[in-house]
């Protein structure tokens, strides 16, 4: 076996982390895209799914990390083989240190998502290598430790399993990181990414989704009372992150003063030609007024529109739909919940390329942004997929009051 060079020569910051991993990665689940071209680097690293904390690189500093990891002897920059001639990252770090697949496969999430137990390690490594179960990825650690490529850290309070962290580099500064005091800020090119998939199926979605609120009991009762309500409160109400409005219609045709914003203008465009009768505008939900005519809003609905924000933007984004509530309005959640998969990334999705990912959030996280943004009298309910709509995931809905 290759002697693996002492730990304290190979002291990575966070950043040469950030790009190793990535590299190790993208090398097992995209062979095709490997090397990486430099914007493909830069896109990996700043991936919102299995990444802790989110990152928002720019090509300058991804290729000045390269240069520094090239100097190194743990990067091979090369020339692409066929068509363009391209700058391309190759990573060496696992010839330097002699790793197998198993403890590559461990090493690789551990420099993309910082310290974790041997249960959560062993299925994050699933694409990159299957372990048989967390024994035998706990003993994969242990043979590790033995080359001081990771240790084992005292367990927390309340944690069944203690975690493991590698021994490359920054340590404290890490488990400071992926335990943030507090949100984690939206990287700008997501929002890019959210702006264009949507904009590339508009058209098809808006289709698609034409006959699904006459199929949902459960969300019609929902959106029932939120109607009701607002008529009797005489305020307006909003539909943040709308979609092609088919929700906002409903509420309009229910009496209701009805908004609704979203952030990509082909979606408005197609609300505003399916829904003329309704109100729609481009907008951000993180950045939601008061309405011009009243105090406050009757109601605030984020109907399936925080699916795309990671877990730590959850508590922030929730206060700023709370926020311009009127005294009694309503907040009204819709969200995707349960399953083994916390994140599912999307690449194609109605015969159209797109990149989004969709995050299932835990119920115990929503009912501490709820909390956190001062709402009361809330209500939760959940439900099952419903296979006749050929939906894959548990639903979650909140009902919550401002005082």
């Amino acid at each position: 076996m290759t002697e693996t060079p002492p730990t304290s020569d190979l002291q990575l910051d966070h950043e040469e982390q950030r790009v190793l991993g990535a590299l190790l990665e993208k090398q097992v689940t995209v062979p095709g895209s490997y090397p990486m071209t430099l914007s493909g680097l830069r896109t990996a690293c700043n991936q919102t799914s299995s990444r802790e904390p989110v990152t928002e690189y720019d090509e300058r500093l991804v290729e000045q990390v390269g240069r520094r990891l090239k100097e190194r002897g743990l990067l091979r920059i090369v020339w692409s083989d066929t068509g363009r001639r391209t700058l391309k990252y190759h990573q060496v770090l696992d010839e330097v240190l002699g790793l197998s697949d198993d403890e590559r496969a461990l090493l690789t999430v551990l420099l993309l998502r910082g310290p974790q137990a041997p249960g959560e390690l062993r299925s994050r490594t699933d694409r990159l290598h299957a372990f048989a179960d967390r024994q035998a990825a706990e003993a994969c650690l242990r043979r590790m430790a033995e080359r001081s490529l990771v240790e084992e850290l005292p367990r927390r309070r309340g944690d069944r399993d203690a975690r493991w962290r590698h021994l490359l580099g920054a340590p404290d500064d890490v488990v400071a990181a992926v335990e943030p005091d507090g949100p984690v800020v939206l990287p700008e090119d997501r929002d890019d990414r959210v702006r264009a998939s949507y904009g590339a199926i508009a058209a098809d979605y808006d289709d698609a989704m034409a006959d699904e609120l006459p199929g949902q009991p459960f969300e019609r009762w929902l959106l029932d009372r939120v109607a009701e309500h607002a008529v009797a409160s005489g305020r307006p109400v909003v539909d943040a992150g709308c979609g092609p409005g088919r929700v906002t219609a409903y509420l309009a045709a229910a009496g209701v003063d009805a908004t609704g914003i979203d952030l990509t203008p082909a979606m408005v465009e197609q609300a505003q030609a399916r829904f003329p009768d309704a109100t729609y505008a481009v907008g951000d939900l993180r950045r939601l007024v008061r309405p011009p005519a009243a105090d406050g809003w009757a109601a605030v609905l984020g109907w399936y529109s925080l699916i795309h924000l990671a877990p730590g933007e959850l508590a922030e984004a929730v206060s700023a739909l709370a926020r311009p509530l009127a005294a009694g309005g309503l907040l009204v959640l819709a969200l995707h919940t349960g399953g083994p998969q916390r994140v599912r990334h999307l690449e194609e999705w109605l015969g159209h390329e797109v990149s989004l990912d969709v995050v299932m959030h835990d119920v115990a996280e929503v009912r501490t942004a709820v909390e956190a943004a001062g709402l009361g009298d809330v209500e939760w309910y959940r439900r099952g997929p419903v296979a006749s709509r050929c939906e894959t995931t548990e639903r979650l809905y909140v009902l919550a009051t401002r005082g």
